[in-house]
């Protein structure tokens, strides 16, 4: 059966927009708890819709909005923010022999939508290859933006109307959303060393009221899973020069038996 471009394009489409509308939901209660928050801390209506349409990072937009409202220094608020999103820094990385050879259009279109989410969709090795892994990229990014624009002016309506909405543990969704983007990353032994001493660290230092408790957790997390990766690394040498001189060994011994 012959597939034509354009019929290609649309499956791509389609395909794109199903494959992140479960993350699309998934993420309305954080959506709301943004745009209702930023009401709630006596933002403008105008300026609570700038914060997804520029900003657009859920936890910076949190963070942020609460820095803002208590007053903190513009210093305090953008080195905050800075290292909440500084794991955009490394998505970047990750993918920049991919995107570096794409037009500037490409490339700062893919770049701004590059969220966790779209990020969690790009594993395949084959991902932002060829221009059709390209619109697939563009329409899960793209819709997640709308849907994220759509939830948090559902928020920001809501914030204007009903009770603060804020005490209704929506910020949960963080949680959630997270969790089902990492789970089905732990695939190897660096990986689950990497989540369990997140884990476990986060937890201690919070309950040790350490300020930088997550990013602190995060990397050092990050590095024992890099060791856990070189150590694996060298075991596998290891095995595979064990192997050869058991080879040459016997290649040996039947050179002098002949």
């Amino acid at each position: 059966m012959t597939v034509t471009k354009r019929k290609a394009v649309w499956l791509m489409v389609k395909k794109g927009f199903l494959d992140m509308l479960p993350l699309n939901l998934a993420v309305l209660p954080w959506g709301i708890l943004c745009g209702s928050l930023a009401i709630q801390r006596d933002f403008s209506v105008l300026e609570a819709l700038l914060m997804p349409l520029v900003v657009f990072a859920g936890s910076a937009q949190l963070v942020a909005i609460e820095l803002m409202a208590n007053n903190a220094s513009l210093a305090t608020i953008l080195f905050t923010t800075f290292v909440i999103s500084s794991r955009h820094f490394l998505y970047g990385l990750a993918l920049r022999d991919k995107l570096k050879v794409l037009p500037t259009k490409w490339r700062y279109s893919l770049g701004f939508l590059l969220t966790d989410e779209l990020f969690a969709l790009s594993g395949n090795s084959k991902a932002f290859v060829g221009k059709l892994r390209l619109i697939y990229a563009l329409v899960a990014g793209g819709s997640f933006y709308l849907f994220w624009l759509l939830w948090n002016v559902t928020g920001i309506v809501a914030g204007s109307y009903l009770p603060d909405l804020t005490q209704l543990g929506l910020d949960f969704a963080i949680a959630v959303t997270f969790i089902a983007l990492v789970v089905p990353t732990v695939t190897n032994l660096p990986m689950v060393i990497t989540v369990a001493v997140a884990a476990l660290l986060s937890v201690l230092f919070k309950l040790l009221h350490f300020e930088l408790d997550l990013v602190v957790a995060a990397i050092i997390a990050m590095y024992c899973g890099y060791l856990t990766d070189r150590w694996q690394c060298r075991r596998q040498l290891s095995n595979q020069s064990l192997i050869a001189s058991k080879e040459l060994s016997k290649m040996k011994n039947n050179g002098d038996e002949s």
